[in-house]
């Protein structure tokens, strides 16, 4: 309270001494944890609409508590407004699951603004309060939820309010799923599973869950960490399901080799071959994905690439998840997120998921080179591509990551994808490292210095995970120091600036040449105006020498 009166001095401008009293009991309440507890319900799926009962038992001398619903969740960095889809809020005081007292009186809800509601307790000692609201879901992807009569899919973000000033309080789960429904998610232990104990509320949001009566689940082993697939499937299989299964495997056994036992005991593939979804989808959590296909399983090109996404999601394990930006954990809601090191994050991770269909076996080298053909093409083509460079295309992310616009934009034109252009940038510092240091040191020794150092042997720096985050100045100067030389001219020209990559010079190391070719001219977005368009191919050098040859290998085979 002294800090407070201490503010109070500084805003009394603004701030009425009531006013300054209620802040003050709620900073100080902010010091103490909440039980928290969250029950799911889905009493009529045809309505598409969840049922939230959210139950807080603040200490005592709480004036107000405040509810939020996010306005993005991570891993989409667009901002969609999820409270566009609460409806019916009310709150009682009511007994919290951990205690014993009559029924409570309904209390009255004040909105404050889009996103936050507020209750007063009324000084109900002994007595929790308890929000209850419904939740409009009927979007399969990796961003919102779903519920109908086939299933309830649920991504956190989009169904559950936090308490404002408690994120990092633990929480509970309780999901009253339809008779005969089965519920899975990363943190499911037994079959007949219905509740979870969350560390705190960013945990609780990562952790997408499936409730239907007919996915399979099917499970293998590596380095001890137990990895399982569900698949829940619309449509015509034709065998493909097995395969599938057996392919993950081969590029989870390839990931883990590259970065080391991951820091999990469990991980799950939630896989939907949905031909009525909207669009397909790919989003990483801390222990599992979920990928959305929006055809059959057995219809040809499904499932591979469906493993495609699977490559690129699970080598978020590594990179993000833990390995992340320092921007990225714990969450300011209220905001879109901005980082400078989405090009790392996501276009790195790009890089690394075609590489390890490589690795693991999948492709073969024909087939991944015509891939990354296909990335530095469509990255060269982009009218962006010398308007935006990589760190600005990360940072306007909340634009360009699935944002729908009703104004008109000129983006098509003026913007390139963090995720195709930091993938290309992955691919020329990786094999210029090769190269320049005869195979001593890779992209891949960067990896994972810098999991070593910012995940697995730094202090926790917030309540949210393990380790701290890195800033691209930590990426650069990791990048130099594996190299073994200073690499600031690279980053200044490629990175920050939107000069050409060195293609020639990174691929001849390699013994190959990228090829192009005048293609079809492209029509812009907004005019009648077209523009040249090239294609690309790479092909080897017939007469490079064997020791390019050998770092090919190296680079392909791991």
């Amino acid at each position: 309270m002294i800090a407070c009166m201490k503010l109070f001095t500084r805003r009394r401008a603004v701030l009425s001494f009531a006013s300054l009293i209620l802040f003050c009991a709620t900073a100080t309440a902010q010091d103490e944890r909440y039980n928290i507890s969250y029950q799911l319900s889905m009493s009529n799926p045809a309505s598409h609409l969840f049922e939230v009962s959210l139950t807080v038992e603040p200490p005592k001398g709480v004036e107000a508590v405040d509810f939020q619903m996010p306005r993005w969740s991570p891993g989409r960095y667009a901002v969609f407004d999820f409270a566009k889809n609460v409806q019916e809020v009310r709150a009682e005081t009511s007994c919290p699951p951990t205690g014993t007292c009559p029924q409570g009186s309904v209390l009255p809800v004040t909105r404050l603004d889009t996103q936050t509601w507020r209750v007063f307790p009324q000084n109900a000692v002994s007595r929790g309060v308890t929000l209850t609201y419904k939740v409009f879901a009927n979007d399969l992807s990796g961003t919102f939820s779903q519920l109908d009569a086939r299933h309830a899919n649920f991504n956190g973000g989009s169904v559950f309010m936090y308490v404002v000033g408690h994120k990092q309080d633990p929480v509970r789960l309780l999901v009253n799923a339809p008779a005969n429904w089965r519920v899975i998610n990363a943190a499911t232990e037994r079959a007949d599973q219905r509740d979870w104990q969350f560390p705190n509320y960013d945990i609780l949001i990562d952790t997408p869950t499936e409730i239907a009566p007919d996915f399979t689940v099917e499970e293998f082993k590596v380095e001890g960490k137990t990895h399982r697939v569900m698949v829940h499937s619309f449509g015509e299989e034709k065998g493909e399901r097995a395969r599938l299964v057996r392919d993950i495997e081969r590029v989870v056994r390839a990931e883990i080799a590259l970065m080391g036992t991951p820091d999990y005991d469990s991980y799950l593939f939630m896989m939907h071959f949905d031909p009525t979804a909207p669009r397909g989808d790919g989003m990483e959590h801390l222990a599992s994905t979920q990928i959305i296909s929006t055809r059959a399983l057995g219809d040809k090109g499904v499932a591979e690439g469906a493993l495609d996404t699977a490559a690129h999601e699970f080598f978020h394990v590594w990179n993000v998840k833990r390995l992340r930006p320092v921007e990225l954990g714990p969450w300011d809601f209220t905001r879109p997120v901005n980082t400078r090191s989405l090009w790392i994050a996501e276009g790195l991770t790009n890089y690394y998921g075609g590489l390890m269909m490589r690795r693991s076996g999948v492709w073969a080298d024909e087939r991944y080179l015509r891939a990354l053909a296909g990335a530095i093409g469509f990255v060269e083509n982009a009218p962006g591509n010398r308007l935006l460079n990589a760190e600005e295309a990360s940072l306007i992310a909340s634009f360009i990551d699935r944002t729908p616009h009703y104004q008109r934009t000129n983006l098509s034109e003026t913007t390139v994808s963090y995720y195709s252009k930091g993938e290309v940038i992955g691919i020329a510092l990786d094999l210029l490292m090769r190269g320049k240091t005869g195979g001593r040191a890779s992209l891949d020794d960067v990896m994972r210095r810098m999991y070593d150092e910012f995940y697995l042997k730094s202090p926790a720096a917030t309540y949210y995970s393990r380790g701290r985050g890195y800033t691209g100045a930590d990426f650069e100067r990791t990048v130099s120091q594996v190299a073994g030389a200073d690499m600031s001219d690279f980053f200044a020209r490629h990175v920050r600036g939107t000069e050409p990559l060195p293609y020639e010079e990174a691929f001849a190391y390699v013994g190959l040449r990228l090829v192009k070719t005048p293609g079809d001219a492209a029509q812009t977005a907004n005019t009648a105006q077209t523009r040249p368009r090239q294609n690309y191919r790479l092909e080897e050098i017939k007469d490079a020498p064997a020791a390019a040859r050998a770092l090919r290998a190296a680079w392909l085979k791991g």
